[in-house]
């Protein structure tokens, strides 16, 4: 087997290792929080960087962008059986906040990461075409990423979103099940209130279709 071949072989292991990890694990967190030197090494660098992300306290106690990111690994975890395509719906629950290294400032003394879901989706296809040549399941990844804020778009009117756009790329009840779990990705969640959010979203989406 030649050098080229080696280093393939060894990039699909790690590719499969994840998925393994994204599909069968109760809580995926426990693996990703063990990796040390691999999340050193691109493109998991992409996501380690995560760990430097501070978040609004107000809406993101529970602190980093990593941390939010693991919750969100979990809870999608607990539901991923609910979606249409299990692989698509948690690689997209690990990518979807990839965009808030390079979107993440202090402006008028609040942390925002305005477009972060727009540059995340760009990034999440250059992080995925390391890995695979599917490109149709980069594709739909990417796009989960893009609209993963559109739940609090679409329910608060506010102009950042695309709905239709989101109707066309995606399917609505995937699309709707990563921004429940974005949602509940966070210490304090309101279990309640974000289950009456999702299903408002799905009956506003399923009126637009």
């Amino acid at each position: 087997m030649d050098r080229i071949n080696q280093i393939n072989l060894l990039i699909n292991v790690t590719f499969n290792q994840i998925t393994g990890h994204l599909i069968n694990d109760k809580a995926p967190s426990n693996y990703f929080n063990s990796l040390d030197k691999q999340l050193r090494k691109y493109p998991l660098s992409m996501i380690r960087e995560l760990k430097n992300v501070e978040q609004s306290p107000t809406y993101h106690p529970e602190g980093n962008a990593w941390n939010h990111t693991m919750m969100v690994v979990d809870e999608a975890a607990k539901v991923k059986d609910n979606s249409e395509d299990s692989k698509v719906f948690m690689w997209a629950s690990l990518l979807h906040d990839i965009g808030k290294p390079d979107t993440t400032k202090v402006r008028r003394g609040k942390i925002t990461s305005y477009d972060h879901d727009i540059v995340g989706a760009r990034l999440a296809i250059k992080f995925l075409e390391f890995y695979t040549r599917d490109y149709d399941f980069i594709d739909k990844v990417s796009k989960m990423v893009k609209y993963h804020m559109h739940m609090l778009y679409v329910l608060k009117g506010l102009p950042f979103g695309n709905q239709a756009r989101m109707i066309e790329e995606t399917n609505i009840h995937d699309i709707a099940l990563l921004c429940k779990c974005d949602r509940l990705g966070r210490i304090g969640a309101d279990i309640e209130a974000e289950h009456n959010n999702y299903k408002e979203f799905i009956r506003v989406l399923r009126n637009n279709i």
